[in-house]
């Protein structure tokens, strides 16, 4: 069975190896889920060993087929809509850790404009951009509903920066918080590594 409450799910797979794993631990040895450096752009998600002496009282523990996960209080909020999952192929086997808000902590639908932008940028553009070594951020968020950004990294620069601010950010923007009427760019484009002028 998938453990999926509304904080994190475990597939089937997932549980089976880290079964598997935890039979030549010690006697209540379950998994730790954390996050290192929550709610910032270096946020990582990671699992561990966890012996029964290393439980807090303030864990929210997870029951599992024939083990226990444990999350600790400060990791939480940012493990929500997370997914752990372990697949085999030929090759050996590949465990996946997807926590889509590590580096931002969700917000609510109903928080202000600028909270729910920066939220977006955290959670879903920059992790797209990052595959591509630039980041984006929020310089600016005006009365008339326009969102300005400044790009770094391998964005600075680059040529498609005009397409993946139109048909990227501000699509998604604009779609999912209703008070963006436009974006931006203010970046000094030809400062960049990349340069097209």
């Amino acid at each position: 069975m998938t453990v999926d409450s509304s904080l994190i799910e475990i597939t089937p797979g997932a549980q089976e190896h880290f079964g598997g794993l935890l039979s030549s631990q010690e006697e209540g040895t379950g998994i730790r889920v954390f996050v290192v450096n929550p709610g910032t752009p270096h946020a990582e998600c990671g699992v561990s060993y966890c012996p029964t002496d290393a439980v807090e009282k303030n864990d929210l523990k997870i029951e599992l087929k024939g083990f226990n996960a444990y999350i600790d209080e400060d990791s939480i909020p940012y493990l929500e809509e997370a997914k752990i999952d372990y697949q085999t192929d030929d090759m050996g086997g590949q465990l996946t850790l997807r926590a889509p808000n590590a580096k931002a902590r969700k917000v609510d639908d109903d928080a202000p404009a600028i909270e729910r932008i920066r939220y977006l940028l955290e959670s879903e553009i920059n992790p797209q951009l990052a595959n591509h070594g630039g980041q984006v951020s929020l310089a600016e968020f005006t009365e008339d509903g326009i969102v300005v950004l400044q790009f770094g990294g391998g964005c600075q620069g680059c040529g498609m920066v005009d397409a993946t601010l139109s048909d990227g950010i501000e699509k998604t923007l604009m779609e999912k918080v209703p008070e963006v009427k436009g974006v931006k760019d203010i970046t000094e484009h030809e400062q960049g590594d990349n340069p097209y002028y």
